[in-house]
């Protein structure tokens, strides 16, 4: 009880020289700064976490949305022949939910405005059907007739392509193939006329400007392949974030003739630079805060200089040292709570508008990314308050020990 009367008495004194009373101007002011410069630095290192984790889930969405989890790939030929049986094989695992054979390759595009080259992609749509959340985003048109293989086959191009050429959904195009047929000539190109029946939008300024998609026949005859060939199998999990543990399963099943990687491999020098760039930003703006805690001391400073009579009476009255300390540490925690507080208030509110208004445009043939997304994770917040207050704390630790230092007889003797 004694104990508990001490903490209550130490927070009432400690909240009393936060009050300034007239003449002390200057500490109150001086208070507000230090307050200030907390909520500044975690507002500061809130918001720049926010836009660097915003920044990689924009990215990883879209490159999940445009892209597969893992793809299995022939270790020592272009294509993998025969793949029928491997798809049974790898199906099998519980952790697929989908499996779609691939073909890529390359063409120049021509319409009657423009031409391109582009990344033709083969693939059976009609195996993603059940997860239409893994489907292309159409803005135009639609996918009826994609799988038939007609004399005029069906594609499905991005929407910068489709900008590019000038050409709709229902409107044809030309494509030169790179791999075209051997002649008494030499190998001649391989033209063929695609009709584009729909037009999607990943997001991804890399796709939408250079992909081509057509079905799996349709790929086989315009690139050359014959029909039990195929470039890779692309799988779908049912987490993203255990296609490691993934790969290595299907490695181990499917032999040595194959090898499997995965999209945090394909992609990894981005996210390698997402999380570099964090930690720098981290250790940034983490010293405003720091230098911000450096006001606290200085408060404290004038306080114990000002407070000198007081620090004698309670010191006379039988408050210990560690009184004194608790008193001084209690105020300068109590500025870093308030600053962190608000910090973190006025970070979130500043996140949330800026992500929900898309603030901040950029050029997406530039950055893949059409304006600056912002995403605060509440462990992110946590750990910047944790660190803010940690820091205001030690920062009352000099100023609290020359106050519990001080002598009261000399504090009293020229009153």
């Amino acid at each position: 009880m004694k104990s508990l009367s001490l903490r209550k008495f130490e927070l009432f004194v400690a909240f009393r020289y936060l009050r300034a009373r007239r003449g002390q101007t200057v500490i109150s002011v001086v208070t507000v700064i230090s307050v200030i410069g907390v909520m500044a630095g975690v507002m500061a290192l809130n918001i720049a976490l926010a836009l660097n984790a915003g920044v990689k889930k924009e990215f990883q969405n879209r490159i999940l949305g445009a892209t597969s989890h893992v793809n299995v790939l022939s270790s020592s030929q272009r294509t993998i022949s025969n793949y029928t049986p491997l798809v049974e094989q790898i199906n099998r695992m519980p952790e697929v939910l989908t499996l779609t054979p691939s073909i890529y390759g390359q063409a120049l595009l021509m319409s009657d405005f423009s031409e391109q080259p582009a990344i033709v992609k083969g693939m059976d749509l009609t195996r993603l059907e059940p997860f239409p959340e893994f489907l292309p985003h159409i803005i135009e048109g639609n996918l009826e007739g994609f799988s038939e293989l007609e004399r005029v086959s069906n594609v499905v191009i991005g929407t910068e392509l489709a900008q590019t050429l000038g050409v709709s959904a229902g409107e044809q195009i030309r494509a030169v193939g790179m791999r075209g047929e051997l002649s008494p000539l030499g190998r001649m190109p391989r033209i063929e006329t695609f009709r584009v029946i729909a037009i999607f939008e990943s997001g991804l300024w890399e796709y939408d400007s250079n992909w081509v998609l057509l079905s799996i026949p349709a790929a086989q005859r315009f690139l050359g392949y014959s029909s039990n060939e195929v470039s890779a199998l692309e799988l779908r999990i049912a987490d993203f974030e255990e296609a490691p543990e993934v790969a290595t399963r299907v490695k181990a099943l499917v032999g040595s003739g194959y090898v499997a990687n995965t999209w945090i491999e394909l992609n990894r020098p981005l996210f390698s630079a997402l999380e570099l760039e964090k930690m720098a930003i981290f250790v940034a703006i983490g010293l405003i805060i720091l230098v911000a805690s450096l006001n606290i001391v200085g408060t404290l400073t004038l306080t114990v200089m000002e407070k000198s009579r007081d620090i004698a009476i309670i010191t006379a009255m039988g408050g210990t040292s560690q009184t004194i300390m608790a008193v001084f540490m209690l105020q300068g925690l109590i500025i870093g709570l308030i600053g962190t507080l608000l910090g973190d208030v006025l970070g979130s509110v500043a996140v949330w508008y800026f992500n929900s208004y898309e603030v901040f445009q950029l050029e997406a043939q530039v950055y893949a990314i059409a304006y600056v997304p912002f995403e605060l994770y509440p462990s992110d917040l946590i750990v910047v308050s944790l660190l803010a207050i940690l820091i205001s704390f030690l920062a009352t630790v000099y100023p609290a020990h020359v106050a519990s230092r001080l002598d009261p007889v000399e504090a009293l003797r020229y009153e």
